[in-house]
C-alpha cells in the first residue's frame, strides 16, 4: 500500500497508513519531507508493523516511476494507492495569482493523475487493485476564497469516476473520499491564531464537532479492503453532515 502526504503525525495520511499497517499491510509512506516520512514509518515499525518512509515530490513523473519500481521490486505487487498529498492556498480571486493556481492544480490534481498512471499497469497485470483519491467537500460545493482548491478537488472527483469506468472490468476499483472539517495539525494551527473560529466551525456542523483523522482513515481502509469489493466510481463524504444542509 502506498500513501502519499503521510509525514504529519496528526494528518490524514499518517492516520490512514497506521490503520492499514494495523490491518497487516506493508505500507509505504511518502512525503516531500522525506525525513518526517521516515520518522513516521519508524514509529510504525516500533509497533511491530511493516512500513517504509520515502521522500517524494508527487508532481514529478520520474519520481513516481522510481517509487513504483522500488515497491514492486520489494513486494512484487501494488494492492493499493492512496493519493492523499495536497495543499490549500486560500485566497480570494483578486489575490489569486497564476503561480498559486498552478501549484494547487499540480499538487492536488496532476499528482493524482501521475499516481494513477504509474500504478495502473501493475494493477492491470495483477488483475486487481484499489485506488482512493482524496478530494474534499470543496470538490462538491462552492467555498468562497477557495476557488483554486475547489477546482482541483472537483477535478479529483470526476477524474476518479472516469478512471473507475476505464478499469472496472480489469478488477481495479477507484473511489474518491471527501473530508469535511477535520482536526488535523493544520487545523490546530489555524485555530490557535483565531480561537473563536473553533466554536463557530463546530456550531456549523450538524454533529457539532470536527472530524478526526481516523474518521477519514477508516473510510479509506474500508474502500481499499475486500469489504468494498463491489464499490467503484463512488464519492464518499465524511463531514458530520455538513454538506447535507
Amino acid at each position: 500500500m502506498i500513501v502519499t502526504g503521510a509525514a504529519s503525525a496528526g494528518g490524514l495520511g499518517f492516520a490512514t497508513a497506521r490503520l492499514l499497517a494495523q490491518e497487516g499491510h506493508t505500507v509505504y509512506l511518502t512525503d516531500l519531507d522525506g525525513d518526517a516520512a521516515a520518522a513516521r514509518a519508524e514509529e510504525l515499525r516500533a509497533s511491530g508493523f511493516t512500513a517504509t518512509g520515502l521522500a517524494q515530490d508527487v508532481t514529478d513523473e520520474a519520481g513516481w516511476r522510481a517509487l513504483v519500481a522500488r515497491v514492486t521490486t520489494e513486494t512484487s505487487r501494488i494492492d493499493g494507492l492512496v493519493n492523499n498529498a495536497g495543499i490549500a492556498v486560500l485566497r480570494w480571486m483578486a489575490d489569486l495569482d497564476p503561480a498559486s493556481w498552478d501549484r494547487q492544480i499540480d499538487v492536488n490534481l496532476k499528482s493524482v493523475y501521475l499516481g494513477c498512471r504509474a500504478v495502473l499497469p501493475i494493477m492491470e497485470a495483477q488483475g486487481s487493485g484499489a485506488i482512493v483519491n482524496l478530494s474534499s467537500i470543496a470538490g462538491l460545493v462552492g467555498i468562497p476564497g477557495a476557488s483554486a482548491y475547489a477546482a482541483s478537488k472537483g477535478g479529483v472527483r470526476l477524474y476518479s469516476k472516469s478512471i473507475a469506468l476505464e478499469v472496472a472490468a480489469k478488477g481495479i476499483r477507484v473511489n474518491s473520499v471527501h473530508p469535511g472539517v477535520i482536526w488535523t495539525d493544520m487545523q490546530k494551527v489555524a485555530i490557535e491564531d483565531n480561537p473563536a473560529q473553533y466554536d463557530a466551525i463546530n456550531a456549523s456542523i450538524p454533529m457539532k464537532r470536527m472530524g478526526e483523522p481516523d474518521d477519514i482513515g477508516n473510510m479509506i481502509a474500508f474502500l481499499l479492503s475486500d469489504r468494498a469489493k463491489y464499490v467503484t466510481g463512488g464519492e464518499f463524504v465524511v463531514d458530520g453532515g455538513l454538506t447535507a444542509q
